[in-house]
């Protein structure tokens, strides 16, 4: 439940000390608890601009990240606050605040932020190329990327362009329009903005006014909103409201909702990497979490068969068909277990492992039934014809007409055996071995008997003989129904487990397909906005992205287990 979640305040979750990155333990295991999907908001931007206020509002509190009130960034590393989402119940809403670009500690100056956008095609891959020179998609990107929000602090100029009012969005998208001349100064100016344009599916803007007059900004979190500028108030709560409503779950490629530990896990790989000197791979990151993922997938799904098969099953079943069924039903539901809780299970390997602990778990069980069996039988033997053998040791029976007797006895034994229930699958197979070794006992009674003739001991050993091959060859029959059901059980879990991976994966193509069409729609979109604006080169680089991905969207068919 999100209201397990209790951080009174942020805490680092990136540290960043002479330039080293490291995940802090007690940061992780915060994240490590959140079972429920996490929605992400981070910001970032130059040192003293606001960015920690406006995080302390979404948290919904005037204190917490700290504001600080000099030139000194306040913040080293990345800061985060878990809080329960106040408009999506179930989820938390993970708040991350940045170490501010500029700090005057390490000799910066402060400069147009939208510059680092240029280096994200350099610092971070999409992908595990083989090819490190080979330019990658930005279709790729646009997948991963979440929304941009710009925000503009004490905002004092008129909104306007060519003397025409404009709204925030329709500033952001005029601040973004690029220029058309060729020269190095205005691909530098280009660059950024193509950038952004390319890459971040979804912009926003939004202005702010000046709080309260500049002598009073040291106690902004002490003041409170009747002592503010009503607009900035105004502005503060649609700017909270429009990211409580429309910042979105946390989502990997296939519609993967992160959740706690599935963030991180993402946090450690890309930090592993980029304190390796790797480029952080977000393909890569995301392989990793489901390597984790599904190994937790098996054996969640491996315990969710045990229990279900520790409630139904009584050994030894009567049958071994009743334990293949109970199997069946338990093996299906545990594939389901699974199905729900992997992901990018690459070359089905995961679903493979299932599958073959899955086996063995049943081969047990059936071993185990089969031991019950015997066990159960053998107990049952021993109180039913023990009686019977102390009378043969007493010589009840040696006697003429005590062979009659004594067969005659057998037979109603025999009979209350058969009538005894739950004796399993070997009841057969243990009579008969008991029976085999009472064969000489039985023999010494015929031969003492002397009201019998010769003649008629003769037929009484070709009857038995008779009768104990006839026994032999049932049971091998039963034997070889026991195989045939042994394969036809294999055979009913291979298409279980292809028939729910064949579901899966229409569901992922078709979840894959609509991300494509939403990539596809913004490249389109792009595509009409430069032509518009006279970039025929820019164009017809997009036009080429947009063949490409038509053509991913084509050859995307679906493969089975094998």
């Amino acid at each position: 439940m999100a209201s397990e979640i209790h951080m009174t305040g942020p805490m680092c979750l990136i540290e960043n000390t002479n330039g080293r990155l490291m995940a802090n333990p007690e940061a992780l295991k915060i994240l490590s608890a959140i079972t429920q999907p996490v929605v992400v908001v981070a910001i970032v931007g130059l040192y003293r601009t606001g960015k920690s206020y406006l995080m302390n509002k979404l948290a919904g509190k005037k204190k917490g990240f700290s504001l600080g009130s000099t030139v000194q960034s306040h913040t080293k590393g990345i800061w985060m606050w878990c809080v329960p989402h106040p408009k999506k119940p179930g989820h938390i809403l993970v708040l991350l605040d940045t170490e501010g670009l500029g700090d005057v500690e390490k000799n910066q100056q402060a400069m147009d932020q939208l510059h680092y956008v240029t280096e994200l095609t350099h610092r971070i891959r999409s992908n595990s190329s083989p090819d490190e020179n080979e330019n990658e998609d930005s279709a790729d990107f646009v997948s991963f990327f979440p929304d941009f929000v710009w925000t503009l602090r004490d905002f004092s100029l008129d909104l306007e362009a060519d003397g025409q009012p404009l709204t925030p969005d329709e500033y952001l998208t005029y601040s973004l329009k690029l220029k058309k001349g060729t020269s190095e100064k205005d691909k530098t100016f280009n660059l950024p903005r193509l950038c952004i344009r390319k890459f971040f599916p979804k912009k926003k803007c939004f202005v702010f006014d000046r709080p309260v007059h500049r002598r009073k900004l040291a106690q902004l979190e002490k003041l409170q909103d009747e002592e503010l500028d009503p607009e900035f108030v105004q502005q503060v709560a649609d700017f909270c409201s429009y990211i409580f409503s429309n910042s979105k779950t946390k989502t990997l490629s296939g519609g993967i909702k992160v959740n706690g530990p599935r963030l991180e896990s993402l946090v450690l790989t890309y930090v592993n990497a980029i304190s390796s000197g790797d480029l952080p791979c977000m393909e890569n990151a995301v392989l990793a979490l489901a390597q984790i993922e599904n190994s937790a997938a098996v054996q969640k799904a491996i315990a969710h068969y045990e229990q279900q098969m520790g409630q139904k099953v009584q050994l030894p079943t009567e049958t071994l068909q009743e334990l293949l069924d109970l199997h069946r039903e338990s093996e299906s539901k545990a594939i389901e277990v699974f199905i729900r809780s992997s992901f990018k299970d690459v070359d089905h390997q995961f679903q493979k492992e299932l599958a073959a602990q899955l086996d063995k778990k049943r081969d047990d069980f059936c071993k185990q039934n089969q031991e019950a069996s015997s066990d159960r039988c053998s107990a049952l033997l021993q109180v039913i014809f023990s009686p019977l053998e102390e009378e043969v040791k007493a010589g009840i029976y040696s006697k003429p007409g005590g062979y009659r007797l004594f067969i005659q006895k057998l037979q109603d034994l025999k009979k209350k055996y058969c009538e005894e229930p739950r004796k399993g699958i070997q009841a057969e197979e243990i009579l008969q071995t008991y029976l085999k070794s009472k064969e000489s006992m039985t023999d010494a009674i015929l031969q003492t008997d002397q009201s019998l003739t010769e003649k008629e001991k003769e037929i009484e050993v070709e009857r038995v003989k008779a009768e104990s091959a006839q026994a032999s060859a049932k049971m091998l029959q039963e034997m070889q129904r026991k195989n045939e059901q042994m394969m036809e059980q294999k055979e009913r879990s291979y298409q279980e487990h292809l028939k729910q991976l064949t579901e899966k994966m229409e569901k992922d193509r078709a979840q894959l397909l609509k991300e494509q069409e939403r990539t596809l729609a913004l490249k389109l979109q792009e595509q009409e906005r430069l032509l518009k604006e006279g970039f025929q080169k820019e164009s017809r680089i997009m036009q080429n992205e947009i063949k490409d991905l038509q053509t991913k969207m084509r050859r995307r068919r679906p493969c089975t287990i094998s």
